[in-house]
């Protein structure tokens, strides 16, 4: 191992598995340097199914340049509805090519009934119907092509590759499942939770999550709306610091750009609370939280989502200080077994959360059995009310991270959005992983030789940045 980033650090993330120096470079040189495609397990039925039992609109959308909630919000607007009407799986970056799901509720407009709107860096094609909205895991997982530019040291990619084929625990000749002809190498890293999940220029997701867990709905306001960094232009890290300084929640409208929606938002809510109160004008904590609830509703999950993901990051970080395997259980882990529908694509095996099983002393040979043949996974929590935290030395990993951070499962008992009943997570990802020398086939811009073109599948909720950052180490802001 070697020490990780200081800013992949902050959000818990300690080490690096691959000793092997990193081939540095960049992503998303050209939009088509970053290629995603979901691996769909959504069923839908045709477009003329009637629409009082099938009232959600089903398309592929492919995009350019794209956030996903500014294209949701671009739809909705086109179609004249609400945005919490659109619905999709997985959240997909904006400097990417992305093909992913949509569903749209109960279109009634002319572009809605057949068809959709035009919409500029978008390929829109309607599937058909369904009987209810996608949800997020609404997916198998997602198909990668990436393109690492300006590599410095391209020929330390095989290294680390076989590094992280020993780490996974695999065979060097394909991993359980994968197709032994391909130019390909399994392997496996840690199930991070990847920087974007924190805000790649501006990681305090997790911070205003962590403030909304312990019911400190100021201290949550306040981390979203200071907490200024030198990744942003000077006038936003001014109007940070001014919101900081003096609450001023009117006069904050001035200061910050048109372009922090969501913070302004926030303010306007605060401002509102403020000239309409009767007391001294200073916003209660009903208050507070109002402000949060202004924001989109899958936002607001989000905050919550990135506080137990930074705990899950500093589990994982323990389990590798500790040395503990990540492949294979020892005695008090918990375990869960694959996903075994008919429907799983066949290049990703998908851990299923749902069948989980504690690991004594007396399971661990059969455990680990199912572990080498692909059949089962390791995992660690992602903390909610019905979290049941694992016996052993995992066990004192978990309750030792969830102290340090002044946290517990009942904490998550909260209004609304806000709830989570938590689940386990895989502490391991496998991949069956091919490297090559330049752009790509399907890449549209020229990509020099010191590049790198990575292809690789990860089951859903899985970060391909976790396996380039291994790869390339670098700055996180260079894998964003």
């Amino acid at each position: 191992m070697r020490p990780a980033h200081p800013t992949e650090q902050a959000v818990g993330m300690q080490a690096y598995v691959s000793d092997t120096n990193g081939v540095g470079g960049r992503l998303r040189a050209a939009d088509d340097h970053f290629r995603v495609r979901e691996r769909e397990r959504f069923a839908t039925e045709p477009i003329d199914a009637p629409t009082d039992a099938y009232p959600h609109l089903v398309f592929r959308a492919t995009l350019r340049g794209w956030d996903t909630n500014d294209f949701a919000t671009r739809l909705s607007d086109a179609l004249g509805i609400s945005r919490e009407r659109v619905n999709w799986a997985g959240t997909k970056d904006k400097y990417a090519v992305t093909t992913q799901l949509f569903s749209v509720y109960d279109t009634t407009s002319d572009a809605g009934a057949t068809g959709l709107p035009d919409i500029d860096g978008a390929d829109l094609e309607v599937l058909g119907r369904a009987g209810r909205s996608l949800e997020f895991g609404d997916l198998a997982g997602n198909q990668f092509e990436i393109v690492v530019s300006d590599a410095d040291q391209p020929e330390t990619a095989s290294q680390i590759a076989d590094e992280l084929c020993e780490f996974g625990g695999l065979d060097a000749v394909g991993a359980a499942g994968a197709d032994s002809e391909t130019e390909t190498t399994p392997v496996g890293v840690p199930n991070f939770f990847g920087q974007q999940r924190f805000g790649s220029r501006r990681p305090v997701t997790h911070e205003v999550g962590l403030e909304i867990v312990r019911g400190d709905w100021e201290g949550a306001v306040m981390a979203y709306l200071g907490a200024p960094t030198n990744a942003e232009p000077e006038s936003t890290q001014e109007a940070r610091r001014f919101i900081e300084e003096t609450r001023d929640w009117q006069e904050a409208l001035d200061r910050f750009p048109n372009r922090l929606r969501y913070e302004r938002s926030m303010l306007h809510e605060l401002a509102e609370c403020t000239a309409n109160s009767d007391g001294n004008g200073d916003p209660d904590p009903a208050d507070f939280r109002a402000a949060l609830e202004r924001l989109p509703s899958n936002l607001q999950r989000l905050f919550v989502h990135a506080a137990q993901s930074y705990a899950f990051n500093l589990m994982l970080s323990e389990r590798l200080e500790r040395g503990l395997p990540f492949d294979r259980p020892v005695a008090g882990d918990v375990a869960c077994f694959s996903d075994t529908g008919d429907d799983v694509p066949e290049e990703l095996v998908l851990p299923d959360t749902d069948r989980l099983q504690r690991v004594d002393e007396r399971r661990v040979r059969s455990v680990t059995r199912h572990c080498e043949r692909g059949r089962a996974f390791v995992t660690a929590p992602l903390v909610g009310t019905e979290t049941e935290l694992a016996d052993g030395e995992q066990g004192e990993i978990e309750r030792a991270v969830l102290d340090d951070l002044d946290l517990a499962p009942e904490d998550f008992d909260l209004p609304g959005e806000f709830h989570s009943t938590g689940t386990r997570r895989a502490v391991l990802v496998q991949t069956e992983l091919g490297v090559e020398t330049g752009g790509g086939e399907e890449s549209e811009s020229e990509a020099a030789a010191d590049s790198l073109t990575l292809s690789f599948a990860l089951p859903k909720g899985s970060y391909a940045t976790v396996v380039l950052r291994e790869f390339m180490k670098v700055d996180p802001i260079h894998l964003g």
